[in-house]
């Protein structure tokens, strides 16, 4: 999905072109991966562990926050970005982002700067500053606690998941079946704070001209309530079969509940195919991140898989129904009364772990034995609760 110009928040990078030329060359993830695997490793266990300061007064103005990934990541970590800017009103908070998931952020209030992770330029500059904090909040991968030991802080801040942890003066234990959004929040801890955020909504801003170019896409349907519909998936194994879509799109229509297909370029083709003729909308790839977040705003109720717009809805405080099959649902899945999540009890699932899925050799059953029926039933509910 397109993200969000950031403008004046973002920096540029110089050498995008290049950058660019090397993607074309190798997948920008599975070249992050490979690097991580070789080069982090070794660098994790040959930089000597930063020294920690005790008995000092610590300065707590200049606040650096690591989040490479997506845009799920990205929007999870908002509860903390809040509680961070309550607790220190004052501070200058950045985030080093990649640009896949920096429109993400651009929604999160309280940022100073958006820096590009994926920029070499961008990378010296700020290993030239010095902040205060620098919280590294990606799982698994060790070039980013790398970084965060490079740049000159005195408080350095990870998870220890892996020898990562010798990179941080404070390194924070993860627990696999934790919700994310608490797992972030428990990185805040080093720095006094102490938040259990079991249901964040309501955090994400988006800019008044973005909802308004929104509602002129949205002048179809007019006033009538809609249901926004996400059928992609990042990879084959979290998505839906196609007509399953299909027969929810069709109850929504025969009861008198419009459809509304979001996502990015790539799911175009697709939901014009799950479409096939029926008189809803597909907006897919015709919007940024910040224009599918002012539609989902709008709607009645979300349906999505385990993806970054299920969380962009639930920042947006609006009804989702969640379709889980390998993903945790307990880690990943949004909490809270105007939430219903379906998780099957397959034995084999969740099988994602560590940042990875396998190939499922029993054709995704986990997904197959939801059936359009339950999902028809938990949207009427979330409907029926929010007009009582």
């Amino acid at each position: 999905m397109p993200d969000v110009p950031v403008f004046e928040r973002r920096a540029s990078c110089p050498f995008g072109g290049l950058l660019t030329s090397h993607i074309q060359v190798m997948h920008k993830i599975d070249l992050i991966k490979f690097l991580d695997r070789w080069l982090g490793s070794l660098l994790v266990c040959v930089l000597p562990r930063p020294y920690l300061l005790n008995g000092e007064r610590l300065n707590r103005q200049s606040i650096l926050l690591i989040r490479p990934g997506g845009i799920g990541d990205a929007l999870l970590l908002a509860p903390s970005i809040i509680a961070l800017r309550r607790k220190f009103p004052e501070a200058a908070i950045d985030v080093l982002a990649e640009q896949r998931n920096a429109g993400a952020f651009a929604l999160i209030p309280g940022l100073r700067e958006i820096l590009d992770y994926d920029c070499p330029a961008t990378l010296v500059r700020v290993l030239r500053r010095r902040y205060d904090v620098v919280i590294d909040t990606e799982q698994w991968h060790r070039l980013s606690a790398v970084i965060c030991r490079l740049i000159r802080s005195k408080i350095k801040i990870g998870f220890a998941t892996n020898e990562r942890a010798r990179m941080f003066t404070h390194p924070v234990n993860y627990d696999l079946d934790n919700y994310e959004v608490q797992s972030f929040l428990d990185l805040l801890a080093p720095l006094g704070i102490d938040v259990t955020d079991s249901a964040p909504s309501g955090r994400l801003v988006i800019p008044a001209a973005v909802v308004q170019q929104m509602t002129e896409l949205l002048r179809p349907i007019g006033r009538q309530p809609f249901l926004a519909l996400f059928t992609g998936a990042s990879i084959p194994e979290k998505r839906w079969a196609a007509e399953n879509f299909r027969e929810v799109i069709d109850w929504c229509l025969a009861g008198g509940l419009a459809v509304v297909l979001v996502g990015g370029a790539s799911d175009a083709s697709v939901n014009e195919a799950i479409a096939s003729g029926r008189p809803i909308l597909n907006l897919a790839g015709r919007t940024s991140l910040a224009g599918t977040a002012a539609i989902l705003e709008r709607a009645a109720c979300v349906v999505s898989g385990d993806s970054g717009v299920l969380h962009l809805a639930a920042g947006l405080n609006r009804p989702t129904v969640a379709l889980f099959g390998p993903s945790n649902a307990r880690k990943w899945a949004p909490r809270g009364p105007g939430h219903i999540v379906f998780e099957t009890a397959s034995s084999c699932s969740p099988c994602s772990k560590f940042g990875y899925t396998p190939p499922c050799s029993d054709r995704v059953r986990c997904l197959a034995e939801l059936t359009p029926a339950e999902v028809c039933r938990a949207i009427a509910n979330l409907r029926s609760h929010a007009n009582k």
